[in-house]
């Protein structure tokens, strides 16, 4: 533990782990909290904190009783909770809090992308007798197990607690993906629909390029309207507000 200002990241992604080296470099002292959803997660510069902190209150108590001096959300664009929580507890403290966001993908020529709200629109507009390659994390797979008239692979970091039915296959792997891996997944299991979330990011856009190669549909889950904060793009843009808040 460094002895700078102290910064709570919330984290999991892969700009949580590059933003607490960068602070770590620049006279900070990040700790960073993991909801301990991924078993063997990635090494990261700094404390870690696994688990989660019972509410908006409990992060309140727990960021006033550490001493940080400010809160980054660097969470999955999909993780609303914690976010609420984050704004909930900024505001009970006064602590500043920013978000740390990637960019969201957008099509390129030649997409074919169907844009969905949410998950069970998703799961809808997949056609009957398609053959999916389904890439939305392990929480949200189960209404698609229950079409019978659809099948694939459903890829994801962790294993699931459920049993998986139908002619589904569950493949473990752990990003990046390269194009040629993505363009001989979708050849060998015969994939005829992408489904994945608008995470954005370059470690899983492979999959999207590979879709586009082979003119096949991405039904494109849209992401969900976060609670309103400071928000940047890039480790560097975090650094500095940062500094504008804190006094290094």
């Amino acid at each position: 533990m460094g002895a700078g200002p102290r910064v709570l990241i919330l984290g999991g992604t892969a700009e949580a782990r590059e933003l607490a080296g960068l602070l770590i470099k620049s006279g900070y002292a990040p700790v960073t909290a993991l909801a301990g959803i991924t078993q063997e997660p990635a090494g990261r510069a700094g404390d870690t904190r696994i688990g989660g902190f019972g509410g908006a209150q409990g992060l309140a108590d727990y960021v006033a009783a550490q001493g940080f001096c400010a809160l980054v959300d660097a969470t999955h664009p999909f993780a609303m909770r914690i976010s609420s929580y984050a704004k909930e507890a900024a505001q009970r403290t006064g602590l500043p809090l920013l978000r740390l966001e990637r960019p969201a993908w957008t099509p390129q020529p030649d997409d074919r992308w169907i844009p969905v709200a949410d998950n069970p629109a998703a799961v809808s507009a997949v056609p009957a007798h398609a053959r999916v390659l389904l890439t939305i994390g392990r929480k949200e797979v189960s209404p698609y197990f229950a079409r019978s008239d659809i099948t694939g692979i459903v890829r994801m970091i962790e294993p699931l607690d459920m049993e998986v039915t139908g002619n589904w296959r569950v493949l473990l792997a752990r990003p990046p993906f390269s194009l040629e891996g993505e363009l001989r997944l979708l050849s060998d299991n015969s994939i005829t629909y992408l489904v994945t979330k608008n995470s954005g990011g370059t470690e899983t856009q492979a999959k999207l390029a590979a879709a586009r190669l082979k003119g096949l549909p991405v039904i494109m889950i849209e992401r969900p309207r976060k609670p309103q904060v400071p928000t940047v793009a890039d480790k560097r843009q975090a650094l500095e507000l940062l500094r504008q808040v804190v006094s290094a």
